[in-house]
Order: structure tokens, then C-alpha cells, then sequence
């Protein structure tokens, strides 16, 4: 993350890349010059309401560092905000807003991969540029060749967390998991790839159940997986349902390890178990680190916005923060051409590494690859005493070496 003064030394940098201009820098955004409008889209609303809200405060922080020292060229950034409420249809009509409507420069958005698919079309077909800085479906980036794709991503997509999570039970030597596994767009992918790579692992699930999202209960599930001998727990879904998975498990009485993707860290999954998450392991591309200056400056700054506690999603913050950041480096590379093939093209071709929260991203997309998260930037983290934290003391202490995005 890079602090007022930081995004003052950037500015210095860039201007090479753009030619001579007047030193406004460091002074605020010029007045009557039109704003460059960012488009996001998120459930603000509903039951994914804590990755959205979370993303849409990370993107306000990323938007008021740049606009205090200038915006771009003197002109500010300016979000378009708008509320998917979780539902594809609704995600649909909002994309089409921002790109056929509202006419933002690029888009950054959606928590669930449903509500993303169902969208992607419009900014194909517009040759406008899409960030997903939240969903991690891995078809997102798999639906169009990345030569001619305007899809980019700064989330862990799941074929690596699904891998992620069956290194850990092979490490652990667990054998039969018990999957269960949400009725949606991104249950039915996650699935696939859980599959994949228990097969790769010369593993086969154990049990599987599929369960309706907005589940209140699954104390009988939970129970037939108990009793079918199963010695593990994946439950793939998002927050809330991640909670009741963990409180369901816990009035049943069953000990296994319980194991999930991100959405096992969001608050809502903390409060729907009513604390049964304690101990319950998932997949996270970034967990506080006291050590890293750029942690303390974000967190500090998102919480003058919100003083949710804990955060909603860290993740969803931290990483739309990062795709903000990400994407203001496009548009200066690209030397004031704000076209989508533009943005494309620069994104695809950033020759400056830039500092963020998640990481150190140093040239995180290409004409063949647009997820900028790879394996090895993924930790293990867990639940303990209502805060989020490494589950391996060894990740702890070298969590303030960067892991830089690997082929």
C-alpha cells in the first residue's frame, strides 16, 4: 500500500511515461475537469453483504489516496457504485447500466461467481475492462481465450484453493473427506474442482452433500457425514452458510478437522456459528501482519471509513483496494487512451511492479494469463478468539517475506 507520500513518488515516475505536465501532483484534483469514472458492482445487500461492503470501503480508500494527491493528470476518480444483491439477474441488469448507461471507464466487481457469469458477456462484447477483484470461480477467467479477453482478476480463483485444501488433508493424512457443498453457480464449479484435485491425489470424496443457499440448519447433513466414517470436513460455500456448516457440526458433535475457502473467514460465517468457526481452517490470500507497514497504513485508513469489527472481508478489501491501485497503473501506462483494448493491453504489460496490500504485484497479468494470484501466495488461516489468524506459527513469522506471483 503506498502512503500519500508514496503515490507522490509514483506520480513523479508516471509522468515520464506521459510526458511533460503541469506539476500538479501534489496538489488536489483540478476543478472543471471532467472525473474518470470507475464502474463497481457488489451485493451490498443480502447475504453476501459482508464481501460486498467490504469491497466497496476498499475501494474508497484506494480512491481517496489517489484523488489527494491529484487523481489522474488532475482529474479525480470517481466510483459508480451499484448493488447486485447477490442475485445474477439483478448483476446482470447493473453491468449493463455501468458499461451501456453510466459509461465508466472500467469495472470492478462481483463476490459471487453466479452473479459474475451471468454479466461477463456484456463486457466481452463492449470491449471494456473487468476486474474481478472478489469472485473465484475458476471458470471466470476460463470462459473467453486470455489474447482476447477483457477479464482480469486479482482473486484466488478455486482450482488453486481447492488444490490448496487437498494438500493440506495430505499432509495431514486424511483420507475420506466429507464435502458439503452449496446449490449455486459457484458450488457447482467449486465441486468440479474439488473432484480434480482430490482425483490428482489419488483421493475420492467420502461423502458429498449438496445443500440450498440460505440453509439454517444442516444438522442432518452434518450428521450423515459424521456417521459415514468420514475423518474430515470440506464445507464450500459462501459466509453465511460457511457458519452454519460450523455450528451444525458442533451440535452434533463431531470432531473432525473443518476445512473451507475464503468465504470461511468473513465475519458473517463467525457470527451465523455463533463462534463454532474457532479452529476451522481456510484459505486466505492475505491474514494481518503487524510487521508490514502497508497492512497498518490500509487498515488504519479503511477503518476512518468503517468501523465494522472485525472486518466484514478482509480479502474482498484488501484486494479491491489492490485492483483500484492496479488499475490506475493501466491507465497511465497506456499515456491517456482510457479504450478498453488500451487498458487491456496495459494491464496485460504493467512494467512497473506496484506495492499493495495483498502482495507485491510485479507484471501479474499477461496476453495468457489474467489471474494475478498463484499458488504459492495462499495461507492457511483460521479462527481463534474472533480474530483471524495464520494457523502455522512458521507462516507467521515468514508471512513479511512477499510472495510474488509465480508461473
Amino acid at each position: 500500500m503506498l502512503t500519500t507520500q508514496g503515490l507522490r513518488l509514483l506520480a513523479t515516475g508516471l509522468l515520464m511515461l506521459t510526458g511533460p505536465m503541469a506539476p500538479a501532483w501534489a496538489q488536489p484534483a483540478v476543478p472543471g475537469l471532467a472525473p474518470i469514472r470507475v464502474g463497481i458492482v457488489f451485493p451490498l445487500t443480502g447475504g453476501s453483504s459482508d464481501m460486498g461492503n467490504s469491497a466497496r470501503v476498499g475501494a474508497q480508500v484506494a480512491m481517496d489516496e489517489i484523488n489527494e494527491v491529484g487523481g489522474y493528470l488532475g482529474r479525480k476518480l470517481e466510483l459508480v457504485v451499484r448493488d447486485d444483491k447477490g442475485n445474477p439477474d439483478e448483476a446482470l441488469k447493473v453491468s449493463k447500466e455501468l458499461v451501456e448507461q453510466e459509461k465508466v471507464t472500467a469495472t470492478i466487481g462481483f463476490c459471487n461467481t453466479g452473479n459474475a457469469m451471468k454479466a461477463l458477456d456484456v463486457f466481452q462484447g463492449a470491449r471494456h475492462v473487468l476486474i474481478v477483484s472478489c469472485a473465484t470461480g475458476t471458470v471466470l477467467t476460463a470462459k473467453y481465450p486470455a489474447a482476447e479477453s477483457y477479464i482480469f482478476r486479482n482473486s484466488a480463483r478455486d482450482q488453486l484453493q481447492t488444490q490448496f485444501l487437498v494438500n493440506e488433508l495430505v499432509r495431514r493424512k486424511l483420507g475420506k473427506p466429507a464435502l458439503l457443498v452449496d446449490r449455486s453457480g459457484y458450488g457447482d464449479t467449486g465441486l468440479k474442482d474439488l473432484e480434480a484435485a482430490l482425483d490428482k491425489a489419488g483421493l475420492k470424496p467420502h461423502f458429498v452433500a449438496r445443500f440450498d443457499v440460505g440453509a439454517k440448519s444442516l444438522d442432518a447433513e452434518l450428521a450423515r457425514a459424521r456417521d459415514s466414517g468420514a475423518d474430515a470436513l470440506i464445507g464450500w460455500t459462501v459466509g453465511p452458510e460457511s457458519g452454519v456448516i460450523a455450528a451444525s457440526r458442533a451440535r452434533v458433535g463431531w470432531k473432525v478437522p473443518q476445512f473451507g475457502p475464503w468465504g470461511l473467514s468473513h465475519r458473517s460465517a463467525l457470527e451465523n456459528s455463533g463462534g463454532a468457526v474457532e479452529g476451522t481452517m481456510m484459505v486466505q490470500t492475505i491474514l494481518p501482519n503487524r510487521f508490514l507497514e502497508r497492512h497498518q497504513t490500509f487498515f488504519s485508513r479503511y477503518g476512518k471509513l468503517s468501523k465494522e469489527a472485525p472486518i466484514g472481508s478482509m480479502m474482498s478489501a484488501a484486494q479491491t483496494y489492490d485492483a483500484v491501485h492496479l488499475l490506475l497503473r493501466a491507465m497511465f501506462q497506456g499515456k491517456g487512451d482510457m479504450s478498453g483494448p488500451a487498458i487491456k493491453k496495459a494491464l496485460e504489460n504493467l512494467d512497473r511492479p506496484y506495492r499493495g496490500v495483498v502482495t507485491t504485484y510485479a507484471q501479474p497479468f499477461s496476453a495468457n494469463d489474467h489471474d494475478a494470484i498463484s499458488a504459492n501466495m495462499l495461507w492457511l488461516g483460521t479462527w481463534q478468539s474472533g480474530q483471524r489468524v495464520y494457523f502455522y506459527e512458521d507462516d507467521a513469522q515468514k508471512a513479511s517475506v512477499i510472495r510474488r506471483k509465480q508461473p
